[in-house]
């Protein structure tokens, strides 16, 4: 049995961002905080931060560096192939079954065990709204919210559950801090996936996703202005940073990463990155949670 880490005195709740493969820089902070005791006692992901923070609940150190390592250049993982053949860029039958189940797997007895409460994020593409969905079980069900919280859309096809039509949650929350803060926790710890000085640019490809996403208008919108929502959020976050209300983690320095990395080394240096700053973090953090 794997030893669960137990919470101090005070209720925390963690916020990760997503961000495709920028993720790996999640991956590296969340390896040191498990790997000095670290937890929380609830998690939220969205996207990236979804499909590797659970790992974050299951304890299993360095899984998400080993298996993107391994199989980020594996046309069965990511690639336009898939794209063109299975309407999905990254494998639902290689990346969401056969790498969890068989390949590197993972420890859903740990997941079930562990008393964190660990919630993904999707978006709802009739509706426009975010839907906040808590997993408990690790099992397949599982599996397929935490893909729906990060089909990209245009890149994907949307993911069916509960009678809705999902896609990626960063979509309509990038950084659910709010709803965090709506928990009522103590503490708010949320890791993003941007450094300090970043912004985001309108989406240069909207007039492609007007017309291959017009059956979603709602979608359509939120694409459209997501660069306003997200930098508001990043303002907001930075007013809650200084007043001490959150502690946020953020890369020390621009990661940058393609959609589909294929170079092994380049994932390794931005979860360096992460571990990095997560070191550099941690004693300041230790005293927020303390």
């Amino acid at each position: 049995m794997v030893e669960i880490p137990t919470m101090g005195e005070h209720t925390v709740g963690v916020v990760l961002e997503g961000g495709g493969f920028r993720g790996m820089y999640t991956a590296g902070v969340l390896d040191v905080w498990m790997e000095h005791g670290i937890t929380a006692t609830h998690t939220v992901g969205v996207s990236a931060g979804a499909t590797f923070g659970c790992n974050f609940k299951s304890l299993q150190v360095g899984r998400t560096l080993r298996y993107n390592k391994k199989y980020c250049a594996d046309p069965r993982y990511a690639s336009l192939r898939n794209l063109i053949f299975t309407g999905d860029l990254f494998s639902k039958d290689f990346a969401y079954t056969e790498l969890p189940w068989k390949l590197d797997v993972f420890d859903t007895e740990t997941f079930q065990a562990h008393p964190m409460r660990f919630t993904v994020v999707a978006t709802d593409i009739n509706t426009g709204e975010a839907v906040y969905h808590d997993l408990d079980r690790g099992g397949e069900e599982d599996i397929e919210w935490i893909r729906a919280s990060a089909s990209i859309p245009a890149l994907s096809r949307p993911v069916h559950l509960e009678g809705r039509e999902l896609l990626d949650g960063g979509t309509a929350d990038s950084i659910p801090f709010r709803w965090m803060l709506s928990q009522g926790y103590d503490r708010c710890v949320v890791v993003r996936t941007q450094d300090a000085a970043y912004r985001k640019e309108p989406n240069e490809f909207m007039p492609f996703l007007r017309l291959w996403l017009r059956k979603y208008p709602r979608l359509v919108e939120l694409l459209a202005n997501r660069h306003e929502r997200y930098n508001a959020q990043l303002d907001e976050l930075d007013e809650l940073e200084r007043a001490g209300k959150v502690f946020v983690v953020k890369p020390s320095e621009p990661v940058r990463l393609p959609t589909m990395c294929r170079d092994p080394e380049q994932l390794q240096a931005v979860y360096n990155i992460g571990r990095r700053d997560g070191e550099a973090t941690l004693e300041t953090l230790t005293r927020y949670l303390a």
